[in-house]
């Protein structure tokens, strides 16, 4: 009998990441898109007066609530691990990725914190044109913060603007040159619409679930009409957007373009592969299946332009999973095709006038609720796996980035994680779906608001203006 054998430290390490890192970046891809639909909601309820959007606006705020909670919880373990199972990768970077993360904390985090009580209990409080402040900083600060983790993995992706001491840490020469690194356009863009079509596939597909039940439901016809817009620009535009951000790839990371394509041979007029199995010990992709010529045209805008394959490239520097970058490259782009057929058919309907009739198209919006999330998710693994086996590409391992923490304690902390995220975020996201399945209803409440806040166990006195039978002011009353 084979004797069971731990994976090794630095696999159980990536793991772990992994996992902590694709249950956070589920609830930002979110809640980025979500803040700016909930100011564009506001903005139209005090441009127009009409009630529909406030209601509107309330019905999603609960769910921006739960949402950006979430991600906020899951999103401090991030930083916990950077130390407890990277500490080499911490120190050596530490000069140029703490004050980028620094800079995030206090431009972003701080002014979403400021405005974030004021935008879920504020609007009775404040005033509808300051509250819409509120929450026009919350949607800056979400992309704020954007900008600032995003612009730290770029500058792992393509790092620029740094000098590389005698004990092998990272110092900033240009901190422009670090901040704007060669791939943080691209990924910026690319990420925030993403992230703004997660939402719109989230939306439209609540909206559609309920004009299935109440085709009249004028709520359910703002959420859904806005949706489909956004789907019908944003889709489009992510296409030409993805290209150049996969052009630019190709120039600084050719070994993860050449996994996405799964082309291990330099050629003119190369096909992209629909599919087929990257087989780095074969150095083929096995049953491949593709369009001749299309990988050029894309990659280099010349039908006949040279794609350079893995084989021109050091076999160090290959991605470590080949099929995982291939696949999920064709997932991402396969979802975004669906999201762009969801937008144009959207128009279609829109110009016939029954864009809230055809239950078909509204069964089709709530399949795609979850596209964007996957989209994403598929997105990032072909980032973050095409950039292995490297933690800044091309200058510091992956192998040499790892704490020297033993196999074990890394698969204990591995599991702990595994059931605690399955059973917070599982119910977190099981409470979201029962505030999706909710009809949105005219005078939505919103969070609570005018209620005592109970505070290290003391229950506030009653109001002092609270009206008590009979008339006249209530008695101050001790608290419990």
């Amino acid at each position: 009998m084979t004797a069971f054998t731990l994976p090794s430290a630095v696999d159980l390490a990536r793991t772990q990441f992994a996992l902590t890192i694709v249950w956070h970046f589920l609830f930002p891809a979110f809640t980025i898109g979500l803040a700016s639909f909930l100011a564009v909601l506001e903005g139209l309820w005090l441009r127009s007066g009409k009630a529909v959007y406030l209601d509107a606006y309330r019905y999603w705020l609960k769910v921006f609530a739960v949402a950006f909670a979430m991600g906020v919880v899951s999103g401090l373990v991030m930083s916990y691990q950077f130390g407890t199972n990277w500490s080499v990768f911490a120190d050596r970077t530490a000069p140029i990725l703490g004050p980028l993360l620094g800079y995030e904390v206090l431009t972003a985090f701080f002014l979403e914190a400021g405005f974030l009580g004021v935008m879920l209990f504020g609007l009775e409080r404040v005033g509808p044109r300051l509250h819409f402040l509120a929450t026009c900083l919350v949607a800056f600060g979400t992309l704020t913060s954007a900008f600032w983790i995003l612009s730290a993995n770029s500058w792992m992706q393509t790092p620029t603007g740094h000098v590389l001491g005698p004990d092998g840490r990272f110092a900033p020469a240009d901190w422009w040159a670090i901040v704007f690194n060669p791939s943080f356009p691209y990924r910026f863009a690319h990420t925030v619409t993403g992230a703004y079509l997660t939402t719109a596939m989230i939306v439209g597909a609540v909206g559609a679930w309920h004009l299935l039940r109440d085709r009249a439901n004028p709520r359910a016809r703002v959420m859904f009409s806005m949706a489909m817009w956004m789907a019908a620009i944003v889709a489009p535009a992510q296409l030409v957007i993805g290209d150049m951000h996969g052009a630019n790839s190709y120039e600084h990371q050719p070994a993860k373009v050449a996994a996405m394509e799964g082309h291990f041979e330099t050629q003119r007029r190369a096909p992209a592969y629909l599919f087929g199995w990257p087989d780095a010990a074969a150095g083929e992709t096995r049953g491949a299946v593709g369009i001749p010529g299309l990988a050029s045209l894309y990659l280099t805008h010349e039908l006949d332009g040279e794609v350079r394959g893995l084989k021109s490239l050091p076999r160090e520097t290959w991605p470590t999973n080949l099929p995982l970058v291939f696949w999920s490259f064709r997932i991402m782009v396969g979802l975004g095709m669906l999201m762009i057929a969801l937008g144009l058919a959207s128009l279609w309907l829109r110009r016939k006038g029954r864009l809230y009739d055809a239950a078909w198209f509204q069964r089709f919006a709530v399949a795609m609720g979850p596209s964007g999330l996957i989209a994403v998710t598929a997105g990032w693994t072909v980032t973050e796996t095409g950039r292995q086996p490297f933690t800044v590409y091309g200058l510091l391992r992956t192998a040499d980035s790892v704490s020297p923490v033993a196999a074990p304690a890394v698969a204990a902390s591995l599991a702990a994680f595994a059931v605690v995220y399955l059973a917070v975020f599982g119910a977190g996201i099981w409470y979201l779906l029962h505030l999706f399945n909710q009809t949105p209803h005219a005078h939505e409440s919103g969070p609570p608001t005018g209620q005592p806040i109970r505070t290290a166990g003391i229950t506030p006195a009653p109001s002092l203006d609270a009206p008590r039978p009979g008339g006249g002011r209530p008695a101050i009353q001790p608290a419990e």
